[in-house]
Protein backbone atom coordinates (compact mmCIF):
# COMPACT_ATOMS: atom_id res chain seq x y z
CA UNK A 1 0.00 0.00 0.00
CA UNK A 2 1.13 3.50 -1.01
CA UNK A 3 1.99 5.93 1.89
CA UNK A 4 -0.62 8.12 0.89
CA UNK A 5 -3.66 6.19 -0.09
CA UNK A 6 -6.07 3.55 1.60
CA UNK A 7 -8.02 0.83 0.48
CA UNK A 8 -12.03 0.70 0.46
CA UNK A 9 -12.76 -1.24 -2.52
CA UNK A 10 -10.39 -3.11 -5.13
CA UNK A 11 -11.63 -2.92 -9.46
CA UNK A 12 -12.17 -6.68 -10.24
CA UNK A 13 -9.22 -8.82 -11.31
CA UNK A 14 -6.84 -7.03 -9.88
CA UNK A 15 -3.54 -8.67 -7.90
CA UNK A 16 -2.38 -8.82 -4.55
CA UNK A 17 -0.31 -5.94 -3.72
CA UNK A 18 2.66 -8.42 -3.17
CA UNK A 19 5.58 -9.57 -5.36
CA UNK A 20 4.94 -7.18 -7.46
CA UNK A 21 5.54 -7.14 -11.54
CA UNK A 22 7.73 -4.35 -12.68
CA UNK A 23 6.42 -2.63 -15.85
CA UNK A 24 2.55 -2.95 -14.37
CA UNK A 25 -0.25 -0.96 -14.11
CA UNK A 26 -1.63 0.23 -10.60
CA UNK A 27 -4.96 1.65 -9.93
CA UNK A 28 -5.68 4.83 -7.40
CA UNK A 29 -8.66 6.50 -6.64
CA UNK A 30 -9.28 10.19 -6.66
CA UNK A 31 -12.16 10.93 -4.25
CA UNK A 32 -12.48 14.70 -4.65
CA UNK A 33 -14.74 17.14 -6.44
CA UNK A 34 -14.48 20.22 -4.34
CA UNK A 35 -14.03 22.55 -8.14
CA UNK A 36 -17.36 20.90 -9.48
CA UNK A 37 -19.53 24.13 -11.01
CA UNK A 38 -22.89 21.68 -12.19
CA UNK A 39 -23.41 18.33 -11.17
CA UNK A 40 -21.23 17.21 -8.11
CA UNK A 41 -20.96 13.72 -6.57
CA UNK A 42 -17.48 12.39 -8.95
CA UNK A 43 -16.23 12.03 -5.41
CA UNK A 44 -17.88 8.62 -5.31
CA UNK A 45 -16.61 7.56 -8.65
CA UNK A 46 -14.10 5.55 -7.17
CA UNK A 47 -16.16 3.28 -5.35
CA UNK A 48 -19.07 2.82 -7.57
CA UNK A 49 -16.74 2.30 -10.81
CA UNK A 50 -15.15 -0.38 -8.92
CA UNK A 51 -18.03 -1.81 -7.58
CA UNK A 52 -18.95 -1.89 -11.50
CA UNK A 53 -16.49 -3.70 -12.62
CA UNK A 54 -17.64 -6.91 -11.06
CA UNK A 55 -19.61 -7.18 -13.57
CA UNK A 56 -17.71 -8.00 -16.37
CA UNK A 57 -16.07 -11.47 -17.79
CA UNK A 58 -12.82 -12.11 -17.83
CA UNK A 59 -13.34 -13.01 -21.22
CA UNK A 60 -13.35 -9.28 -23.60
CA UNK A 61 -15.97 -10.51 -26.27
CA UNK A 62 -15.42 -7.08 -27.98
CA UNK A 63 -11.93 -7.60 -28.54
CA UNK A 64 -12.26 -11.75 -28.56
CA UNK A 65 -9.04 -11.14 -25.69
CA UNK A 66 -8.37 -12.60 -21.99
CA UNK A 67 -8.20 -9.76 -19.65
CA UNK A 68 -4.48 -10.75 -18.51
CA UNK A 69 -2.90 -7.61 -17.90
CA UNK A 70 -0.66 -7.69 -14.44
CA UNK A 71 -2.39 -4.88 -12.59
CA UNK A 72 -2.95 -3.50 -9.21
CA UNK A 73 -5.33 -1.78 -6.70
CA UNK A 74 -4.06 0.70 -4.43
CA UNK A 75 -6.92 2.18 -3.13
CA UNK A 76 -7.51 6.29 -2.86
CA UNK A 77 -5.58 8.80 -2.27
CA UNK A 78 -6.16 11.10 0.82
CA UNK A 79 -7.32 14.01 -0.74
CA UNK A 80 -7.65 17.72 1.02
CA UNK A 81 -11.30 18.61 0.80
CA UNK A 82 -11.67 22.15 -0.35
CA UNK A 83 -8.01 23.04 -1.69
CA UNK A 84 -7.13 21.52 -5.29
CA UNK A 85 -3.68 22.56 -5.46
CA UNK A 86 -2.95 20.67 -2.44
CA UNK A 87 -4.37 17.61 -3.33
CA UNK A 88 -3.01 17.91 -7.22
CA UNK A 89 0.67 17.56 -5.10
CA UNK A 90 -0.35 14.30 -3.16
CA UNK A 91 -1.70 13.21 -6.50
CA UNK A 92 1.61 13.91 -7.70
CA UNK A 93 3.72 12.52 -5.22
CA UNK A 94 1.62 9.12 -5.26
CA UNK A 95 2.20 8.75 -9.12
CA UNK A 96 5.88 9.15 -8.25
CA UNK A 97 5.98 6.47 -5.65
CA UNK A 98 4.22 4.51 -8.52
CA UNK A 99 6.52 5.16 -11.09
CA UNK A 100 9.48 4.82 -8.79
CA UNK A 101 8.43 1.10 -8.54
CA UNK A 102 8.49 1.00 -12.12
CA UNK A 103 4.28 0.78 -12.23
CA UNK A 104 2.08 3.18 -14.40
CA UNK A 105 -1.08 4.89 -13.44
CA UNK A 106 -4.49 4.68 -14.07
CA UNK A 107 -7.01 6.83 -12.01
CA UNK A 108 -10.31 6.29 -11.18
CA UNK A 109 -12.07 9.96 -10.70
CA UNK A 110 -12.93 12.22 -9.40
CA UNK A 111 -12.95 15.37 -10.98
CA UNK A 112 -10.88 15.89 -14.06
CA UNK A 113 -8.43 18.11 -11.75
CA UNK A 114 -6.83 14.79 -10.71
CA UNK A 115 -5.35 14.80 -13.92
CA UNK A 116 -2.86 17.66 -13.68
CA UNK A 117 -1.05 15.97 -10.84
CA UNK A 118 -0.61 12.65 -12.52
CA UNK A 119 0.31 14.66 -15.88
CA UNK A 120 3.03 16.56 -13.99
CA UNK A 121 4.60 13.63 -12.76
CA UNK A 122 5.02 11.28 -15.80
CA UNK A 123 5.90 14.45 -17.66
CA UNK A 124 9.09 15.03 -15.87
CA UNK A 125 9.70 11.47 -16.03
CA UNK A 126 9.03 11.08 -20.33
CA UNK A 127 10.20 13.25 -22.88
CA UNK A 128 7.56 14.47 -25.58
CA UNK A 129 4.99 13.33 -24.02
CA UNK A 130 1.46 13.50 -25.54
CA UNK A 131 -1.88 13.83 -23.99
CA UNK A 132 -5.03 12.15 -25.55
CA UNK A 133 -7.89 13.99 -24.04
CA UNK A 134 -11.48 12.80 -24.49
CA UNK A 135 -13.91 15.23 -23.51
CA UNK A 136 -17.05 17.30 -24.36
CA UNK A 137 -14.96 20.47 -23.15
CA UNK A 138 -11.47 22.07 -23.76
CA UNK A 139 -11.28 22.18 -19.89
CA UNK A 140 -8.04 25.09 -21.04
CA UNK A 141 -9.41 28.40 -19.27
CA UNK A 142 -6.47 30.41 -17.70
CA UNK A 143 -8.35 30.59 -14.43
CA UNK A 144 -12.58 29.55 -13.43
CA UNK A 145 -14.09 31.47 -11.11
CA UNK A 146 -10.76 33.06 -9.63
CA UNK A 147 -9.26 29.37 -9.74
CA UNK A 148 -6.43 28.57 -11.36
CA UNK A 149 -6.83 24.55 -9.96
CA UNK A 150 -10.00 23.51 -11.28
CA UNK A 151 -11.60 20.67 -13.34
CA UNK A 152 -12.54 23.98 -15.68
CA UNK A 153 -8.34 24.63 -16.33
CA UNK A 154 -6.81 21.46 -16.16
CA UNK A 155 -5.86 21.07 -19.48
CA UNK A 156 -4.51 24.39 -19.44
CA UNK A 157 -2.12 23.48 -17.20
CA UNK A 158 -1.46 20.22 -18.31
CA UNK A 159 -0.57 22.37 -21.50
CA UNK A 160 1.86 24.59 -19.77
CA UNK A 161 3.40 21.68 -18.55
CA UNK A 162 4.80 21.49 -22.20
CA UNK A 163 3.23 18.07 -23.47
CA UNK A 164 1.59 18.09 -27.25
CA UNK A 165 -2.49 17.95 -26.87
CA UNK A 166 -4.86 16.13 -28.61
CA UNK A 167 -8.53 16.90 -28.21
CA UNK A 168 -11.11 14.41 -28.76
CA UNK A 169 -14.84 14.51 -28.73
CA UNK A 170 -15.17 18.37 -28.01
CA UNK A 171 -18.38 20.04 -28.52
CA UNK A 172 -18.47 22.87 -25.98
CA UNK A 173 -15.52 26.04 -25.29
CA UNK A 174 -15.54 29.62 -25.01
CA UNK A 175 -13.78 32.07 -27.48
CA UNK A 176 -10.88 32.54 -25.58
CA UNK A 177 -9.95 28.85 -25.48
CA UNK A 178 -11.00 28.28 -29.08
CA UNK A 179 -8.41 31.56 -29.23
CA UNK A 180 -5.70 29.84 -27.31
CA UNK A 181 -5.71 26.63 -29.32
CA UNK A 182 -5.06 29.22 -32.39
CA UNK A 183 -2.29 30.47 -30.80
CA UNK A 184 -0.25 27.34 -30.18
CA UNK A 185 1.05 25.35 -32.67
CA UNK A 186 0.63 21.77 -30.30
CA UNK A 187 -3.18 21.29 -29.68
CA UNK A 188 -4.68 18.90 -32.23
CA UNK A 189 -8.98 19.09 -32.05
CA UNK A 190 -10.96 16.41 -33.36
CA UNK A 191 -14.35 17.56 -32.34
CA UNK A 192 -17.93 14.98 -32.29
CA UNK A 193 -18.55 15.30 -35.87
CA UNK A 194 -14.95 14.46 -36.67
CA UNK A 195 -15.23 11.08 -35.00
CA UNK A 196 -18.61 10.48 -36.26
CA UNK A 197 -17.71 10.97 -39.92
CA UNK A 198 -13.75 10.79 -40.22
CA UNK A 199 -12.91 7.89 -37.27
CA UNK A 200 -10.23 6.40 -40.38
CA UNK A 201 -9.23 9.93 -39.91
CA UNK A 202 -8.49 10.03 -36.76
CA UNK A 203 -7.03 6.81 -36.34
CA UNK A 204 -4.27 7.51 -39.32
CA UNK A 205 -2.87 10.59 -36.92
CA UNK A 206 -3.24 8.08 -33.56
CA UNK A 207 -1.44 5.32 -34.99
CA UNK A 208 1.56 7.65 -36.23
CA UNK A 209 2.15 9.43 -32.91
CA UNK A 210 5.61 9.04 -31.89
CA UNK A 211 6.61 8.89 -27.90
CA UNK A 212 4.85 8.01 -24.80
CA UNK A 213 1.04 8.85 -24.58
CA UNK A 214 -1.50 9.71 -21.33
CA UNK A 215 -4.81 8.87 -22.17
CA UNK A 216 -7.37 11.41 -20.00
CA UNK A 217 -11.30 10.59 -20.20
CA UNK A 218 -13.77 12.51 -19.33
CA UNK A 219 -16.61 10.40 -19.13
CA UNK A 220 -18.84 13.54 -20.12
CA UNK A 221 -17.01 12.80 -24.01
CA UNK A 222 -19.98 10.00 -23.71
CA UNK A 223 -23.26 11.12 -25.41
CA UNK A 224 -25.18 11.29 -22.15
CA UNK A 225 -27.62 8.51 -23.35
CA UNK A 226 -24.76 6.42 -22.25
CA UNK A 227 -23.33 8.19 -19.40
CA UNK A 228 -25.86 10.60 -17.88
CA UNK A 229 -24.24 11.24 -14.61
CA UNK A 230 -21.21 13.65 -14.87
CA UNK A 231 -19.95 16.80 -13.85
CA UNK A 232 -21.20 18.66 -16.98
CA UNK A 233 -23.35 16.56 -19.31
CA UNK A 234 -23.80 17.87 -22.78
CA UNK A 235 -25.69 16.37 -25.39
CA UNK A 236 -24.25 15.00 -28.90
CA UNK A 237 -21.38 12.82 -27.76
CA UNK A 238 -19.87 9.87 -28.71
CA UNK A 239 -20.66 6.37 -28.99
CA UNK A 240 -19.13 3.51 -26.55
CA UNK A 241 -18.17 1.87 -29.64
CA UNK A 242 -16.39 5.25 -31.31
CA UNK A 243 -14.43 4.66 -27.88
CA UNK A 244 -13.56 1.01 -27.89
CA UNK A 245 -11.75 2.04 -31.26
CA UNK A 246 -10.20 4.75 -30.17
CA UNK A 247 -8.72 2.25 -27.32
CA UNK A 248 -7.87 0.03 -29.49
CA UNK A 249 -5.62 1.77 -31.93
CA UNK A 250 -3.78 3.86 -28.66
CA UNK A 251 -3.05 0.24 -27.37
CA UNK A 252 -0.86 -0.30 -29.88
CA UNK A 253 1.47 2.55 -28.42
CA UNK A 254 3.69 3.48 -25.77
CA UNK A 255 1.04 4.16 -23.22
CA UNK A 256 2.32 5.74 -19.42
CA UNK A 257 -0.56 6.45 -17.57
CA UNK A 258 -4.54 6.59 -18.36
CA UNK A 259 -7.46 8.06 -16.24
CA UNK A 260 -11.08 7.59 -16.40
CA UNK A 261 -12.74 10.75 -14.19
CA UNK A 262 -16.15 12.91 -13.91
CA UNK A 263 -18.19 9.92 -12.64
CA UNK A 264 -20.61 12.01 -10.65
CA UNK A 265 -23.08 8.50 -10.03
CA UNK A 266 -24.39 8.26 -5.93
CA UNK A 267 -26.11 4.98 -6.57
CA UNK A 268 -24.42 1.03 -6.99
CA UNK A 269 -24.94 0.18 -10.21
CA UNK A 270 -25.56 3.79 -12.33
CA UNK A 271 -24.94 3.17 -15.80
CA UNK A 272 -21.98 5.80 -15.98
CA UNK A 273 -20.30 3.97 -13.38
CA UNK A 274 -20.73 0.78 -15.53
CA UNK A 275 -19.49 2.26 -18.68
CA UNK A 276 -16.70 4.09 -16.93
CA UNK A 277 -15.94 0.48 -15.74
CA UNK A 278 -16.25 -1.05 -18.67
CA UNK A 279 -13.72 1.81 -20.33
CA UNK A 280 -11.12 0.44 -17.59
CA UNK A 281 -12.02 -3.43 -18.39
CA UNK A 282 -11.31 -3.05 -22.19
CA UNK A 283 -8.10 -0.54 -21.64
CA UNK A 284 -6.82 -3.08 -19.52
CA UNK A 285 -7.42 -6.03 -21.88
CA UNK A 286 -6.34 -4.69 -24.72
CA UNK A 287 -2.86 -3.09 -23.12
CA UNK A 288 -1.36 -6.51 -22.98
Amino acid sequence: MLLNTYEPWKFAFSQENENIKENSFGIIGVSFDSTTSYHSGARLGPIVVREASFGFEKYNTVFNKDLTTSFYDFGDVNVVPGNCEKTCQIIEDTVNDLLDMDIKPIIIGGEHSASIGAIKAIGERYDRLTVIHLDAHRDLAFEFVGEKYSHATVMRRVHEFGVNLVQIGIRSSSKEEEEYVKSTYNIQTFKTKDVHKHMDAIEYYLVNIDGPIYISIDMDVFDPAFAPNVGNPTPGGLYISEVETILETLSRKNIVGFDVVETASKELGDTTAVVAAKVIYDFLTLID
